[in-house]
């Protein structure tokens, strides 16, 4: 873990991805930044390996998992063996993350008192369960990681100091830009918050069985509007969403 945080001060966010899964010995690792221009979502910095990426699609479609109760705790969430999970904790995320192949989750907030600006998410194999090194190890890269972040992504060498492009999330390279876009849209057309138009977008992605992506670029491509009646989305070209 010295190695991984001595490559996050030299190389910023984006070194220390497959060598953190070798220090925690985990089954994946995904960093997560608070991003856009409703601070409501996870972008992911990055995710390694595949299954890590996938759980965080799952997460941020769904709404609920260890990952947005860290987020919205502030405390991490440690979960190493979800089939010890109540099921009325995480109903829906619970069977979807077994059928994906994720047996244990646990999460680090990224953030200082009430600042929030990430979240740090390691999967955990229930036959070697996380010691209380690791433990210690994940906190510690999170909390290198929050002090990245708030730095304001700027990285020290010698005497110098310039802004490190790999430290912060860019609004122009945002992979769930469409989500951005579209929860504002939906804002607007229902008059809500936009806490309740991201609530609007996941309830709908996941009664249509659809990626939270693929709903969002609908409603950017106005080939789905969302109505004030609670009745569901209208699309022009097919009825009733």
């Amino acid at each position: 873990m010295a190695e991984v945080l001595r490559s996050l001060r030299l190389h910023g966010v984006g070194g220390p991805a497959r060598a953190s899964v070798r220090a925690l010995d985990a089954e994946g690792v995904a960093l997560s930044l608070l991003a856009g221009p409703d601070r409501l979502t996870a972008e992911p910095v990055w995710c390694q390996p595949e299954l890590s990426a996938r759980f965080e699609e799952l997460q941020f479609t769904l709404g609920e998992g260890p990952g947005p109760e860290a987020l919205t705790t502030g405390s991490p969430v440690l979960e190493p063996d979800l089939d010890r999970v109540r099921p009325e904790r995480w109903p829906t995320l619970l069977p979807a993350a077994r059928e994906l192949g994720v047996n244990g989750v646990c999460c680090f907030p990224l953030g200082i008192g009430a600042i929030r600006v990430g979240v740090l998410t390691v999967l955990c194999d229930p036959g070697r369960l996380p010691n209380e090194q690791q433990y210690a190890d994940a906190g510690a890269l999170a909390a290198a990681l929050t002090a990245a972040f708030l730095d304001g992504g700027r990285s020290r060498q010698g005497d110098g100091e310039h802004p490190d492009p790999g430290m912060v999330v860019q609004a122009s390279s945002l992979h769930r830009a469409a989500v951005h876009q579209a929860t504002g849209m939906v804002s607007v057309q229902l008059g809500v918050t936009m806490e309740v138009a991201l609530l609007r977008l996941r309830a709908h992605s996941y009664a249509s069985d659809r990626p939270l992506g693929e709903v969002a670029q609908d409603v950017v491509a106005r080939r789905l509007r969302f109505e004030d009646d609670m009745s569901g989305p209208t699309s022009p070209d097919r009825g009733k969403g």
